[in-house]
């Protein structure tokens, strides 16, 4: 590093800013991380409600428990889910790199519904060409909303005989790297995953079995993307908390580096001022 005394400490200045926004950022991105956890707990409890009710439903009701049967001529559904703020590192890149690899395993036709502004930026970088797309959260009071709305997409899709199987592609929290990215099957609906009721009493009901199946399994679905949605934004900020922890150790070394130069530059200008002071008091012969 080069520069006068006065040019270092301006750099200086704006290295302790710069340090001041990383903590801030990762301040926020910890405060999301907590909060986001404590969601998902909330929705996990709402999905056992809802499984609860299919496998009540399912007694009252000729459905057999295995997936049904989907129309052949339908193709694949991937929901993938990026990052919507910047700062996180890899994040969004790993996902869609993930996802790159399932599209290429597929045997049949897909379709792709991409959340989250930063993997909409770099998507065709691996060949991904969305046919759907929205912003994905940015706190998780917005997830219902968001959750509803990838929702009402794929059942769409699944009407009108686009899609015949929907997969949910998204990170979750833990593995080496703080995240680890994770395939969900959406459809066909494994109706096994929900036991018999344990009591022998009927629920009143006040719909049809059929129909009273058909809208619990809708709203079951809602609920996994709805986790999926809290799952990949947990991941994000987690992600970008540790993105920040390294930046902030960058800035630290600079930091460091910087008051060295400036010290000795200060050091440098003291001695040159001794040094003159000393040369003018001699003398002159």
């Amino acid at each position: 590093m080069s520069g006068t005394l006065s040019d270092v400490e301006e750099r200086i200045g704006t290295v302790h800013k710069l340090s001041a926004v990383i903590t801030a950022m990762r301040g926020i991105a910890a405060s999301r991380l907590q909060d986001a956890n404590a969601h998902v707990g909330a929705i996990r409890l709402y999905a056992d409600t809802i499984g609860e009710a299919i496998g009540q439903a399912l007694g009252l009701s000729e459905a057999e428990r295995a997936a049904p049967k989907s129309a052949a001529a339908g193709g694949a559904l991937h929901i993938v889910l990026c990052a919507e703020q910047g700062f996180a590192g890899n994040f969004s890149a790993r996902v869609l790199e993930a996802a790159q690899h399932a599209l290429v395993e597929a045997d049949r036709t897909h379709e792709v519904l991409l959340i989250g502004d930063r993997g909409l930026l770099i998507a065709h970088d691996y060949g991904i060409m969305p046919s759907w797309s929205a912003p994905m959260i940015a706190h998780p009071a917005r997830t219902a909303h968001l959750a509803g709305r990838i929702a009402e997409a794929v059942f769409q899709r699944i009407a009108g005989g686009r899609a015949s199987s929907v997969t949910i592609l998204h990170a979750t929290p833990g593995g080496t790297e703080g995240y680890d990215v994770v395939h969900k099957r959406l459809v066909p609906f494994d109706y096994g995953r929900f036991p018999a009721p344990k009591t022998m009493l009927e629920p009143r009901i006040t719909l049809p079995p059929e129909d009273l199946l058909a809208r619990l399994v809708e709203e079951y679905v809602f609920a996994e993307i709805s986790e999926a949605l809290m799952l990949s934004f947990a991941a994000e900020n987690e992600a970008r908390m540790r993105a920040m922890i390294a930046a902030h150790d960058n800035v630290t070394a600079s930091l460091e580096a910087l008051v060295g130069q400036a010290r000795r530059l200060r050091q440098d200008a003291i001695t040159e001022e001794i040094m003159e002071l000393a040369t003018g008091s001699l003398p002159a012969r």
